[in-house]
């Protein structure tokens, strides 16, 4: 069974920073894509950042230049490095990942198609 587990949110001002974690477990197959969505209130979920299982990673144009993700296969943990926090990063965080080559086409494809979610965490970036 796959668990993904989700770390690290929580409330910052404008301009700091945060590190989510996400532990994973049971993950059925080598190759993947795994990444990380937010969700704002009244908003879409959208695709953050992904990376594949050759470490291959993309961003989303809001964040760019700003977040890092990376992963510790040691550890089976996937992060995201998030600085420069605006308050329009505001949303709820999730983990995710789906059974693929790549993450050639995260951005655009349903959000259902990652079979596998996190829990969420709340990240909070106050003016």
């Amino acid at each position: 069974q796959v668990q993904l587990e989700e770390s690290g949110g929580g409330s910052v001002q404008a301009g700091g920073s945060l590190r989510l974690s996400c532990a994973a477990s049971g993950y059925p197959h080598p190759r993947y894509c795994m990444g990380w969505f937010r969700q704002a209130p009244e908003k879409e979920r959208e695709g953050v950042t992904f990376i594949d299982s050759d470490g291959s990673t993309s961003y989303a144009d809001s964040v760019k230049g700003r977040f890092t993700i990376s992963q510790d296969n040691a550890k089976n943990t996937l992060y995201l490095q998030m600085n420069s926090l605006k308050p329009e990063d505001t949303a709820m965080y999730y983990c995710a990942a789906r059974v693929a080559w790549d993450c050639y086409g995260a951005y655009w494809m349903p959000s259902r198609d990652f079979g596998y979610w996190g829990q969420g965490t709340r990240v909070t970036v106050s003016s």
